[in-house]
């Protein structure tokens, strides 16, 4: 049977419904005029979407996961660029253990992290620092950045760069105008993953911030501890499209397909 048969093609077709079925039911009740989680079934309302932005707890805690993503986002790019590079491209004592070590908070649970991390900083006496809440989470998104920038790094083709060394160009002419612009969908994609995680993490984030840091999961998270109402799903609805206009932007300016993949 081909692999792109009616087969293939409507199970392919199950798995998108039955992963975005959930986020469909959540955009949906957040329309509800209810006041309870239910499907709007006498109308649509924008009710609780007003609720959302009249609570200043929760504009805060947007605006501190909003600025607190791209500042760790960007740190573990300017972090898994160089390391990536390195990898890839030299061969010395330890280039295995140091790929481990940069790799290996993806495979360590976030809970471990949390209590190891609020520890660390009870002991430094910085706990509810902002400084050390963007530091906690480019530790656990470097990875992330890190994986792709690989991808993008170990398929290029050097013939490029070593035409450009033979004309003259010194390494951060090289670096600015040939090498970081062949692996820019892996560099683009891998701060786009590591934004979305450090915007959506909640675990770790529980045990490091304070009352001035609480990110926007926290809050949620905190919220719904002590009340569960359809403002969870509009507000969960705005980080859904918040997310899906960052898609689209990304697909716009660079494609989704090398981004992800990584290749150019």
């Amino acid at each position: 049977m081909p692999r792109n048969g009616p087969l293939a093609l409507s199970f392919h077709a199950l798995v998108v419904v039955f992963m975005l079925a959930p986020l469909g039911v959540v955009c949906l009740v957040a329309f509800t005029p209810d006041n309870t989680l239910t499907l709007p079934t006498h109308g649509f309302s924008l009710r609780w979407f007003r609720a959302v932005f009249e609570r200043a707890d929760f504009i805060d805690s947007f605006y501190n996961s909003l600025v607190l993503a791209f500042i760790a986002a960007s740190l573990a790019t300017l972090i898994a660029v160089p390391a990536a590079l390195a990898i890839t491209r030299y061969r010395f004592p330890g280039r295995g253990a140091l790929n481990g070590l940069f790799l290996s908070p993806i495979i360590i649970p976030h809970l471990v992290l949390g209590v190891a991390l609020l520890r660390l900083f009870a002991l430094l006496g910085v706990n509810g620092s902002f400084t050390w809440l963007v530091f906690a989470h480019t530790l656990v998104i470097t990875p992330y950045v890190l994986r792709l920038v690989l991808a993008s790094a170990g398929g290029m083709d050097r013939s490029v760069e070593h035409a450009a060394q033979s004309l003259g160009a010194g390494r951060f002419t090289l670096f600015r105008q040939v090498t970081l612009p062949m692996i820019l969908p892996g560099v683009a994609g891998g701060w786009l993953l590591a934004f979305i995680n450090s915007f959506d993490e909640v675990t770790l984030s529980i045990f490091v911030t304070s009352p001035a840091t609480q990110t926007l999961p926290v809050r949620m998270y905190v919220y719904a501890t002590e009340s569960i109402d359809p403002m969870m799903a509009a507000v969960s609805a705005l980080v859904i499209a918040l997310t899906a206009v960052t898609m689209i932007v990304l697909d716009r300016v660079y494609g989704l397909d090398r981004v992800l993949v990584g290749n150019h």
